[in-house]
């Protein structure tokens, strides 16, 4: 054992006993973050605009500061782009993290000089917690990978801009720079395939322990180093202890990466994304993640099925309830107010406050008034394979409302690596699971408004090739698990069996 690993254990142990104090404080610890935002936010040009030296408590908060999009908050973030300081938070952002946007385009998400390190502190801590509590730490002195995007930075209107995969990598730990790969020089490869290759070369006969990134991007990884070298990924790695990931359910592909590794390993889920670090899991046994209410974020929840509601209720952790699905909703040291990041999260635990991410409020299904989010077809799957010698790829459902015959149906587009041996059989467990999960869909299958769901098969890397024809291939891209309209399903049909 080597002496990172011999001096991890005390710290996490340590770092344990400080976040279990916090999270078993929520309220107390939520209010404390409340105020200081208020507080330090008093000043600028949006605190000012929503009379922030009047607020006193999260109701006075709730009436000045109406839930906002990154549409509405696009004119401040042009004056700092102006060159304004104390916009919306302090000074001037030290970083934009520049991501994809839908309506608008590239959104420019402010990263400040009092956010910045939560990013950072937070992937930490989620590896410190695993030691905490499964006393596992070899790892740490082993080669580290994380797939991630180009570190390359450049400079909108003055202001440092990547992706935020690239901006934190710029800020791994002195003493990790040793153990982690892949190099720089083949992190700044844009091209996504080309860099995986490079990533393969550099890194297949290192000792290598812990791996990191999108499940779908790994496993692209994985199936690389299994054709160079013929052998399971445990054979090439045999000192391989635990993955890391975040962005999507890892459910799913779950099946794939064992058989791919050989052997099962353990693994933690993280909610990272450029507005903020939310949530990472704590326990091995728990599918939850630990909502982290001391990283200068105060979390709002809205219910997803009275979001567009004209003035639906806005809840803090004080009220929330299991088993509802919420729109998150933030405000941050990086000068976010009431924001809405896009994603649904729903509480597994309250003692302490423990979610899953279930989706994207954007990403839906209900053009018959089904309201069927991700979580559900994600479950679907995940029932229908079990037990099964069936590997599922990836997928991705949508609506077919203009069938050429019959009724209208959910189409699910499939990437399988091991097919069902009855297709049949195995769509009717997936509409079965679905019925139960939604008595929406329910309804509409036995009032005969909906048939059965239709499965269309993949083409082998089928997904890879659709996500490279859009310029999406790689780094923090993923498929959606579910749309309200054809236009990924008409696309995949392009790569369809």
């Amino acid at each position: 054992m080597g002496i990172k690993s011999v001096l991890a254990k005390p710290l996490a142990k340590q770092l344990q006993r400080r976040i279990y104090k916090w999270a078993n404080e929520p309220e107390k610890t939520q209010i404390k973050v409340f105020n200081k935002l208020i507080t330090q936010a008093k000043h600028t040009t949006f605190g000012k605009d929503h009379n922030f030296n009047k607020i006193r408590n999260f109701d006075d908060f709730s009436k000045q500061v109406p839930i906002r999009d990154y549409e509405d908050l696009k004119p401040y973030i042009t004056q700092i782009m102006e060159g304004k300081t104390n916009v919306l938070w302090e000074g001037k952002p030290i970083y934009f993290a520049k991501t994809s946007g839908t309506t608008s385009g590239a959104k420019y998400i402010p990263l400040t000089k009092a956010s910045m390190p939560h990013h950072i502190n937070a992937a930490r801590n989620a590896l410190l917690m695993y030691i905490a509590e499964t006393g596992n730490s070899e790892f740490v002195d082993g080669k580290l990978i994380f797939l991630q995007g180009s570190p390359v930075i450049d400079k909108k209107n003055g202001i440092k801009t990547g992706r935020l995969s690239g901006i934190v990598a710029h800020y791994v730990p002195t003493y990790l720079q040793k153990n982690r790969m892949p190099s720089w020089e083949t992190n700044c490869i844009e091209d996504w395939e080309t860099k995986v290759e490079a990533i393969v070369e550099e890194t297949i006969k290192e000792d290598m322990t812990l791996i990191s990134g999108i499940p779908s991007w790994v496993q692209m990884y994985f199936e690389k180093i299994i054709s160079k070298t013929g052998k399971s990924i445990s054979k090439n790695f045999p000192n391989f202890k635990l993955f890391v990931y975040g962005g999507v359910n890892f459910e799913p592909y779950r099946k794939r990466f064992e058989k791919m590794i050989g052997r099962k390993v353990d693994s933690i889920e993280l909610f990272p994304a450029s507005e903020g670090f939310f949530a990472f899991q704590d326990k091995q046994d728990d599918r939850g993640m630990l909502l982290l209410l001391n990283s200068g974020i105060f979390y709002e929840f809205i219910k997803a099925d009275e979001f567009f509601n004209d003035n639906p209720t806005r809840f803090t952790v004080a009220d929330v309830e299991l088993g509802v699905n919420y729109v998150l909703i933030i405000s941050t040291n990086a000068g976010l107010w009431a924001y809405n990041i896009g994603d649904t999260v729903m509480f597994t635990s309250l003692k302490p406050h423990r979610i899953i991410v279930t989706g994207r409020i954007k990403h839906f299904i209900s053009a018959f008034g089904e309201h069927v989010i991700a979580k559900e077809v994600e479950h679907a799957l995940e029932e229908a394979v079990k037990g099964a010698d069936i590997t599922v790829n990836e997928f991705t459902v949508a609506p077919q409302t203009n069938p050429e015959s019959g009724l209208p149906y959910h189409e699910w587009f499939i990437e399988f690596e091991k097919e069902p041996s009855n297709l049949k059989e195995f769509i009717t467990k997936v509409d079965l699971s679905m019925q139960a999960q939604n008595s929406y869909y329910f309804d509409l299958i036995k009032g005969k408004i909906l048939q059965q769901l239709k499965i269309t098969k993949i083409n082998k890397n089928g997904f890879q090739s659709y996500m490279k024809s859009i310029g999406k291939l790689g780094g923090q891209n993923k498929v959606p698990r579910l749309s309200n309209d054809r236009k990924i399903a008409d696309e995949l049909k392009n790569w369809s069996s």
